[in-house]
């Protein structure tokens, strides 16, 4: 009784002025924690004031982003950093809500249709040819330049739904689908692209000497199109940067996660969504 009549109270201060008053308020009802996400709703619902609405959606964010950092947390203190986990925690971030099984079903339904074309006597190239025949032309994957007006480009429940990524987004449903398929496609960190290597048996270790010779060929995940060591070469000379080993050490997930909230939070840079952009930055620093 007590709890609800303190809420009660705090509820009727979420209009104050004051935004002291209203920053010392937020914090109490934060403290709460996300129980009270129900209770926030009904009093958005009954309030017509556009100004207390939006304050009333900023405190839901903040319940949503105290659970979600904490996920993150866990994720990074994990021994395996499921990239797919990975990847659904930053959908999360603008969609708290969202139901995880449907999009397991589709990667799993996706990887299924690979697995049935697959066997042990196929080249790399072919193994690879097959993944973007299924990938590109069955299901449909489009994708294009990487924009970041587009923020739900980014997210891979929405490139699933659209069947529509950028080169991000499309690189980690192939890095998620070549991962439980058993293939040895990893991210590389060529600049200004996010690309992916199809690297020789043996390459597990992250501190190779010279990577790029265990990189059998590249592929870009925005078509699925496959390029060579010289096509990659005529890059780096278009965009005249030398070529270090740096450039093609095989990427772990926490750092393409990483990667994917840099990213993402260039998606907001209107006034009223730099919190949202401070906030992803936060996400990026729990993961050094």
């Amino acid at each position: 009784m007590e709890t609800t009549k303190e809420l009660s109270a705090l509820f009727t201060l979420i209009d104050d002025p004051d935004e002291e008053v209203f920053g010392a308020v937020s914090e109490k009802i934060i403290d709460y924690g996300k129980n009270i996400i129900p209770s926030l709703e009904h009093l958005w619902e009954t309030i017509p004031d556009e100004n207390i609405q939006h304050r009333i959606e900023l405190l839901i964010h903040r319940l949503h982003f105290r659970d979600l950092s904490e996920d993150f947390r866990q994720w990074n203190v994990s021994g395996h950093h499921d990239l797919m986990l990975g990847a659904l925690l930053v959908c999360k971030f603008q969609y708290p809500d969202l139901a995880t099984t449907p999009v397991l079903q589709e990667i799993e339904k996706i990887r299924r249709n690979i697995w049935l074309e697959l066997n042990n006597y196929l080249t790399p190239l072919e193994q690879i040819n097959i993944v973007t025949s299924i990938l590109y032309s069955y299901y449909g994957l489009k994708g294009g330049e990487i924009n970041h007006q587009e923020t739900n480009e980014f997210l891979i429940h929405k490139t699933l739904e659209a069947k529509r990524g950028n080169q991000l987004s499309n690189g980690i449903l192939y890095l998620v689908l070549a991962e439980l398929l058993d293939i040895p496609v990893k991210a590389i960190s060529i600049p200004k692209q996010f690309v992916l290597a199809y690297f020789k048996h043996g390459y597990s270790d992250e501190h190779l000497e010279n990577p790029q010779e265990k990189i059998e060929f590249y592929i870009d995940p925005t078509s699925g199109q496959v390029f060579t060591h010289k096509d990659v070469a005529s890059y780096f000379k278009r965009i005249s940067i030398e070529p270090t080993p740096a450039f093609f050490k095989p990427q772990n997930n926490r750092s393409v996660i990483k990667y994917l909230l840099e990213e993402t939070s260039k998606c907001f840079t209107d006034e009223k969504d730099l919190y949202k952009q401070k906030e992803l930055q936060d996400l990026v620093n729990l993961l050094d």
